[in-house]
């Protein structure tokens, strides 16, 4: 398993120190809030796509390929 360049020993290494660091109440809280903004990340990088998509494709339509 390779997520982003990091395999399951570094994943394992990364949720003890956030264990140990934050705590077990902590984890699932900070867990959440992080895969929320991970997912309003990718949809703003979606939305901002295809709005290129769409100016590109207007360009192309018009005709001003300049």
């Amino acid at each position: 398993m390779n997520i982003f360049g990091v395999g399951l020993p570094e994943i394992a290494i990364i949720f003890v120190l956030g264990l140990l660091i934050f705590g077990p109440k902590k984890l699932p809280e900070i867990g959440r809030t992080l895969g929320k903004s991970l997912k309003s990340l990718q949809k703003a990088s979606t939305e901002f796509q295809d709005e290129l998509n769409k100016a590109v494709n207007e360009k192309d339509v018009n005709g001003n390929n300049d």
